[in-house]
């Protein structure tokens, strides 16, 4: 699964809006957009970002595992 199918998954599943997930990463909606449709890769900041946003681990937004549990450190 690539990643961007899995952030916008996470976003509706978590009954967020675009809108409300850019303005947590700190930019404009449509550059938000960018990331979630694969017209952008997602820098590691704003993957870190939604990781936490979302309490999953980076592996489960970049699709290598199923497992969305994160390790705290």
């Amino acid at each position: 699964m690539s990643y961007y199918k899995r952030i916008r998954d996470l976003r509706e599943d978590n009954d967020k809006t675009q809108s409300e997930v850019a303005k947590y990463l700190g930019m404009k909606q449509p550059q938000y957009y960018r990331y979630e449709n694969g017209l952008r890769d997602i820098p590691s900041d704003i993957l870190i970002a939604l990781s936490e946003y979302y309490d999953v681990s980076t592996d489960y937004i970049l699709g290598l595992t199923d497992n969305p549990k994160r390790t705290k450190l």
